[in-house]
């Protein structure tokens, strides 16, 4: 996280590029095996990695999404060309893939040993009940996220202002472990995963059926345009969807005066980012 901070810092030094920042940023938790985002994603019901991701610029709305592709190493930089060379929002499954090979996006398997373990000895255990895992639904997985958080957490985001009050958000998933086949969480949906206006932007992790229910991106921009400080627009965020839904989620904003804020109703959600001329890093 510390590496992913310096080097959107780094970008923007040298180009004066927000959304390029956002986006390296981003890139880097992507490739760090470490995260259910990029490589290292989790796998689906099918053992197959699908993946989201989406970016969007505050000042003009602009914004671009990608949601079930596979086989690609970095779903930003493709949901990233979407904004930019495209009329659309959003491309999903076989088109946005399409999509990736036209503008030059090569083949990468994004499946790492440690997730393809974590399946084949869940999938297991799963048989050796007698339970077939395909019928499987998602309230019967909400039990198994209490069983094994690990396998449920990990969605990447960051969200980005320059000196002129531009503000960038992005998010990038791997979506839920054992997810169905064609699931898409809030990540790449505007208004759920992230948004950005040119007062606050915010990004989302957390159980995306929850997040969506409750617009939890925009909730918190729409908060801060009413007036309220960033800090508490998170908080207010998240306390209404544990109100309404009750599932896992936590955000990250900040505000066009860069006031960093962040919130979650989980044990922990690290957290690092530059403020106040200080690289900070939490952990709880």
């Amino acid at each position: 996280m510390i590496r992913s901070v310096e080097k959107g810092m780094e970008v923007h030094e040298k180009t004066g590029d927000i959304v390029s920042a956002c986006e390296e940023a981003v890139k880097v938790l992507e490739d760090s095996r470490l995260f259910n985002a990029g490589t290292g994603s989790t796998l689906n019901i099918f053992g197959r990695v699908e993946m989201d991701a989406s970016i969007m610029r505050g000042w003009d709305l602009e914004a671009g999404a990608v949601a079930a592709v596979r086989n690609i190493k970095n779903p930003i930089s493709l949901a990233r060309k979407v904004m930019e060379e495209t009329d659309h929002v959003m491309l999903v499954g076989e088109g946005a893939m399409r999509f990736a090979r036209a503008v030059g996006f090569e083949e990468h398997d994004p499946i790492t040993p440690y997730r393809l373990e974590k399946y084949r000895k869940y999938i297991e255990e799963l048989r050796n009940k007698g339970v077939d895992a395909l019928p499987v639904k998602w309230r019967r997985l909400g039990e198994l996220m209490k069983k094994y958080p690990r396998y449920f957490h990990g969605t990447v985001g960051c969200v980005a202002v320059d000196e002129k009050g531009r503000i960038v958000a992005a998010s990038s998933t791997g979506g839920v472990f054992l997810k169905l086949e064609g699931r898409v969480g809030d990540t790449p949906q505007l208004g759920s995963g992230i948004y950005a206006t040119h007062l606050a932007g915010a990004s989302a992790t957390g159980i995306g059926e929850g997040i969506a229910r409750v617009v939890l991106s925009k909730t918190v921009c729409d908060l801060v345009e009413r007036g309220y400080p960033v800090k508490d627009a998170v908080r207010m965020g998240i306390d209404y969807l544990t109100q309404k839904v009750g599932l896992d989620a936590g955000i990250i904003a900040l505000d066009r005066d860069g006031s960093v804020a962040y919130y979650s109703n989980t044990e922990s959600m690290p957290v690092a980012f530059f403020s106040g001329g200080e690289l900070k890093v939490v952990r709880g």
